[in-house]
């Protein structure tokens, strides 16, 4: 989830996509741009299908613009009220994430029958290209986050969760940040599972792609791309829970030892997210 190909990150996780933006409305505006450029990390599209792609991203980047948007406006106001209200909890956040899971399972029916095609139709280089840009974006993962010791992986992990929270709360107090380093702490060696399930799902992709000729491709890239939970390895599975549930533990002791300051700022940035996704034209046309 979807973090992979980037086409179908940028467009299965596309909260993630517009957080490096401060202008989540100018982030969207140029996904059309914003896609193809990182899609060719990983693909070198001939002139056919660069056109195929480039009309085949409008209309889904229109479809998720008047379908989608309006119910994310739903949940950031749930999730506004749940912080103005002081009322993050545990129950109240698996609930936020299950709507978050669904919103992204619906983005990933729609666009994969359009991945499945571009797909099949690539030739043997650029599946041997594709390959070697996995290959290569995997082996940067595994420098950055499996080579260090695992003292300094749970100090970075510890550093990248304040360097977030910093830019939604404010300052954490020293309180705050001694919790976040024991939840660093606590989730230890996460960082062997994840890289692992990936590598896993990568080398189930390329195989996938080396036998797109087959009639079973469609089914195959549906599962990799839609129901990869399915595709998990065992100790994955069972670090993902517990990361989500350390996540969820972490954001309720935050948020309850938060000032109304930190609470203030959260709003406000709900609240401006909010706005920028109300101001898209898509979003005006469709209200008319």
């Amino acid at each position: 989830m979807l973090r992979r190909l980037k086409l179908l990150v940028v467009l299965l996780t596309l909260s993630a996509a517009l957080a490096g933006c401060s202008r989540v409305d100018l982030a969207y505006r140029n996904l059309d741009v914003i896609i193809p450029w990182t899609l060719n990390d990983y693909l070198d599209m001939n002139p056919g299908q660069k056109s195929w792609f480039n009309d085949t991203l409008k209309e889904h980047l229109a479809w998720h613009c008047t379908t989608q948007l309006p119910g994310y406006l739903g949940w950031l106001d749930r999730l506004q009220q749940m912080v103005a209200n002081h009322q993050v909890t545990d129950a109240t956040l698996q609930a936020r994430t299950l709507e978050a899971k669904q919103a992204i399972a619906d983005v990933a029916r729609q666009i994969t029958p359009s991945a499945i095609e571009l797909l099949r139709g690539l030739d043997e280089q650029q599946v041997h290209e594709m390959d070697l840009a996995l290959a290569k974006d995997l082996r940067k993962r595994q420098d950055e986050y499996l080579k260090p010791p695992l003292a300094q992986q749970i100090k970075d992990r510890s550093e990248r969760m304040s360097k977030r929270l910093d830019g939604w709360l404010g300052p954490l107090s020293a309180s705050q940040q001694e919790r976040v380093r024991n939840w660093s702490t606590a989730l230890g060696a996460q960082n062997q599972q994840w890289i692992g399930n990936r590598a896993q799902w990568q080398a189930q992709f390329i195989a996938a792609l080396d036998q797109r000729a087959n009639s079973d491709f469609p089914q195959r890239m549906e599962q990799l791309l839609v129901d990869r939970e399915s595709l998990w390895t065992a100790d994955y599975r069972q670090a993902y829970a517990q990361t989500e549930a350390a996540a969820r533990s972490l954001l309720v002791d935050l948020m309850a030892e938060s000032t109304v300051q930190q609470r203030q700022k959260l709003v406000q940035k709900i609240d401006k997210v909010r706005s920028d996704f109300q101001s898209l034209k898509c979003l005006k046309g469709s209200q008319a």
